[in-house]
Order: structure tokens, then C-alpha cells, then sequence
């Protein structure tokens, strides 16, 4: 009996819709273990109708090693490069840095190019020029690509048409650095997370404030968000990463790492990835109050006055609605990773060699390369430099093969 109640304890409690999904994965993948690849199509669509929204795919990917000698290194930002973002349609890169300018990048991907600057200025004078007068912390592109947010150390959040580079608005309210910004997939709404403990979420077409949501008791670190009306962030020393029902006003709270949860990624609407500072690679499922799988010292330990301590995990990446995942740290390398035995697992496949701290990733929307923001120093703070490291973008290619997510039917693409 105290079993079946801890076990309990450890659900969290099912939505009608999101039992409807629970079964019919669940029935998919029983169709799928029958080999009727038929009725899983006609299931699929079934699905589809009961839910009224589009059905996520899995991808189930295999990843060879890249060329060191491929990997495109792109110099521009003369401090560490803090955030970055892709463009939906993987043409440009958007990074900012330690020093205040929004290089609205309009990196060009396939020339390597830097198509726009937007310089920085000293605090309290960003009525007069364009850019950002403190450390930009966040970025986040809307899923249609008209607009780009950014956030600052100066509690600041700006707005900007990412076609031209032109300031767009500024938000202001919250009470402390803006640390984590997304778009709600499909719309204009955007959430934001702050060191004041609050995420707050805005119409950014109508240049609205819309509300302020309050439970964490430590800095907000991250924040990520998808199609749903929802958000999960990452807070810091409080130990606990959080759901946000935006409609219900409530929130569901996950624990389970031990040091402060510093970065946070959805990786498709039910798995979400998070690492921390004491080493620790988390894989979370919305119904589980408990990590799924828990990869310690994902990238091993390093000596710190006379102690072996655990490399920092500064960045996570997850590609969407796949079982790929990327972490980065100052181990000088990125790891990948895959989600294994139906996200109750975390298999290491391989390392890509980068020299500095990793304080940002993204995969591309296609999958066929992964974005890195490296700089000397971590993106919140000056406890290590690494003067070898060079402040830049590095654009790594990926060779991937697409496997059917069933073993009867090996397929590729």
C-alpha cells in the first residue's frame, strides 16, 4: 500500500486530453509491436481527429561523428557570446553577446556572412540608440520569423522586425535581469523569465502586457515553451523545474538534480531535458514528478582548488519531436545524446571537439547542423576564463539517417 501511494504521488494528474494522447500512443505502439503498419496509419488520422491537432512524429536518428576540419567558425563578437536562435527557415543565425550588441544577424548560414550590427550603448541611453546598453542574456524568434526578442541583464526586453534589424518596442516590468524568452509556437505570444522569480507573458502583436505567474524562490535560469499554452523553466538554486498551465493558472513542480538547474529545453510536447551545475543531464516526462533518466558528470570532472568537481552543464539542445539531444559545457567538447528504451534512458553517442565554454545551442530545424555560442568566460558570470577560446558562432554539419521507429520496418530518409 505505501508503494502504490509513492508511486501515486509521483503522477501528476492527467487532463482529459492528455489521457486521450497517453492512450493512443499507447495503442500505436502496440500496433506498431504487431507489425500492422496499416492500421497505424489509419490510426494516426484517428488520432488526429479525437485530439484536434496535429500529431507529433518521432524521428529516431542516427548521427555520424562530423568533420573537425567541416566545422564553420563564424568571428564578429568581441566578448563571449551569451544566446543565440535560427531562423525557422535555418537561413540565418541571431547571437548576442557580453558586450551589449545585437548582431541581428543576420549571420548568413550558407556564406557565413554578417549582414547586420546593432550596436550597443551605455545604460539609460537606450531611448536614443537602437541596441541593448547591458549584457544580453535571451533571445527567441516567433515560428513564423517576423519577430525576434532579446532580453538584458538591464531587465529589458526588445522587440525587433527580424527581416529589417529595426527596433520594433520595449517591455519593461520585470524587476531584474530577463534570463529566459520563448515563443509560444504558432502565435505572437511570448513568455519571459527574470532573476525577480516571475514569468510574465506578453501579446507581443498588440505590444500587450498580459499577466505575471509567481512560485519559484530562486532565479529563473531558462524557459522554453511549444505549441500548448504552457511554459517549463528552470529555477536555479531552488532545485525544481516547473510546468506552467497559462489558462488553469497553475503550475506543476519537478525535482530532482542537485545543484542549481542553470538551462531547460522541451524536447516534444510530453519530454523535456534540463542540466544543471552539479554535472547532472536530467530527461523529465510531463507526468513524472522525477527525472525519467539521470546522466551524473555527463561531462566528467575537472580540478578546482584541490577538489575534483563536476564540469558545469551551461547548455542543452534538444531536437524537436526526435531523440537527439546536445549538452554543452567548458570540457572542451559538445556531447550528443539519444534518448533510448522510449525516454527512460540517455545513451551518449559522441563528442564534437570545441575549445571555450558553450553558452548556447541549437539544432536546426531540418537537423542537418547544430549552432554553437562559445565564449571565454560563462555566459552569467567570470568564476573561469579560458584564454584559448575564441568569442564566435561554430556552425557543425550533421550526418544523420532517419530509422523507423519500429524494427519490422527499417526505413530511412
Amino acid at each position: 500500500g505505501r508503494r502504490r501511494r509513492e508511486a501515486a504521488e509521483e503522477e501528476v494528474e492527467e487532463t482529459p486530453q492528455e489521457k486521450k494522447l497517453r492512450l493512443a500512443k499507447q495503442y500505436l505502439e502496440e500496433l506498431r509491436q504487431l507489425g500492422d503498419q496499416g492500421a497505424v496509419l489509419a490510426y494516426s488520422c484517428a488520432w488526429v481527429r479525437v485530439l484536434g491537432s496535429p500529431a507529433h512524429i518521432l524521428l529516431f536518428l542516427q548521427v555520424q561523428p562530423p568533420d573537425p576540419a567541416r566545422i564553420r567558425v563564424l568571428r564578429g563578437h568581441q566578448l563571449p557570446v551569451t544566446c543565440l536562435v535560427i531562423s525557422p527557415d535555418d537561413r540565418f543565425i541571431f547571437s548576442s553577446s557580453k558586450d551589449g550588441s545585437l548582431i541581428k544577424c543576420k549571420w548568413e548560414v550558407d556564406s557565413g556572412k554578417r549582414l547586420c550590427v546593432v550596436p550597443g550603448g551605455k545604460k539609460g541611453t537606450e531611448e536614443r540608440h537602437m541596441g541593448h546598453a547591458s549584457h544580453v542574456l535571451c533571445m527567441a524568434i516567433s515560428s513564423d520569423g517576423k519577430y525576434l526578442a532579446t532580453g538584458d541583464r538591464n531587465k529589458l526586453i526588445m522587440i525587433w522586425d527580424a527581416a529589417t534589424c529595426k527596433r520594433l518596442h520595449i517591455f519593461t516590468g520585470h524587476r531584474d535581469a530577463v534570463s529566459g524568452l520563448s515563443f509560444r509556437k504558432g502565435t505572437h505570444q511570448l513568455y519571459s523569465a527574470s532573476h525577480d522569480r516571475c514569468v510574465k507573458v506578453w501579446d507581443v502583436a498588440e505590444n500587450a502586457y498580459v499577466e505575471t505567474l509567481f512560485g519559484h524562490q530562486d532565479v529563473i535560469t531558462g524557459l522554453d515553451s511549444l505549441s500548448r499554452e504552457c511554459c517549463v523553466t528552470a529555477g536555479g538554486r531552488d532545485g525544481t523545474v516547473r510546468l506552467w498551465k497559462i489558462p488553469e493558472e497553475s503550475q506543476l513542480v519537478f525535482s530532482g538534480h542537485q545543484g542549481s538547474i542553470d538551462c531547460i529545453q522541451l524536447i516534444n510536447e510530453e519530454h523535456m531535458v534540463s542540466g544543471a551545475d552539479d554535472g547532472s543531464l536530467a530527461l523529465w516526462g510531463l507526468t513524472k514528478k522525477k527525472p525519467l533518466a539521470l546522466a551524473r558528470q555527463a561531462h566528467g570532472e575537472q580540478e578546482s582548488q584541490g577538489l575534483q568537481q563536476p564540469y558545469w552543464i551551461s547548455a542543452v539542445a534538444a531536437l524537436r519531436n526526435s531523440d537527439l539531444l546536445a549538452t554543452g559545457s567548458h570540457s572542451g567538447n559538445v556531447k550528443l545524446w539519444k534518448c533510448g528504451e522510449g525516454f527512460r534512458k540517455l545513451e551518449h553517442l559522441l563528442d564534437i571537439p570545441l575549445v571555450g565554454f558553450v553558452n548556447s545551442l541549437k539544432f536546426s530545424a531540418a537537423g542537418d547542423f547544430l549552432v554553437a555560442g562559445i565564449g571565454q568566460e560563462h555566459r552569467l558570470g567570470r568564476w573561469w576564463r579560458i584564454k584559448e577560446a575564441k568569442n564566435s558562432i561554430c556552425i557543425i554539419p550533421l550526418k544523420q539517417k532517419t530509422i523507423a521507429p519500429s524494427p519490422e520496418s527499417p526505413g530511412s530518409s
